[in-house]
């Protein structure tokens, strides 16, 4: 039996693995932090460096990406999701809530957006790429990169992290 990938399971498979490992990886900060008698917002305004962002936005816009590029290659207005949350249980919500939008996307219209033109904005200006460059080489490299600042700044934070929790396997 072949298996084929396609536009669909570019996206869905991918993001509900990392999300999932993702909201795992948060669970055990905050083990972390109850175990050290850390205070939750101590790692939750964590950051690399001080012009990066913290790790709560960091988890926003992980989800954001997600459900953003659901929508887009949907043919779909994307979500506004205001950022307000503040405690692991509020950024655990958000994921959550990411996963089941991923998780009732339409496969049909994703799958038939490969060619199609998907307008977005990026740096302030408005940007277009076919339905496959917008999603390889914009949306799935601005995923993994937040997801994966969010996995350093827990590590960096003594989080007993290994590349299984950030597989999610």
């Amino acid at each position: 039996m072949m298996n084929t990938l396609t536009m669909y399971k570019a996206t869905e498979l991918v993001f509900l693995q990392m999300l999932t490992a993702l909201d795992a990886i948060l669970t055990k900060a905050e083990a972390h932090a109850s175990a050290r008698k850390i205070a939750p917002e101590t790692l939750l305004q964590a950051r690399l460096f001080p012009d990066m962002f913290h790790l709560t936005r960091q988890v926003q816009l992980a989800c954001d990406f997600a459900m953003r590029t659901m929508a887009r290659l949907s043919g779909m207005e994307p979500p506004s999701v205001p950022d307000t949350e503040k405690t692991f249980e509020e950024l655990h919500a958000r994921i959550a809530r990411a996963i089941s939008y991923v998780k009732v996307a339409d496969a049909r219209a994703i799958d038939n957006s490969a060619n199609k033109d998907i307008v977005f904005p990026s740096g302030g200006q408005e940007r277009t790429l076919n339905g496959v460059d917008y999603l390889t080489r914009f949306a799935l490299p601005h995923f993994y990169f937040h997801v994966t600042m969010a996995y350093a700044i827990l590590r960096e934070n003594g989080v007993d992290l290994g590349k299984r929790d950030y597989m999610g396997t």
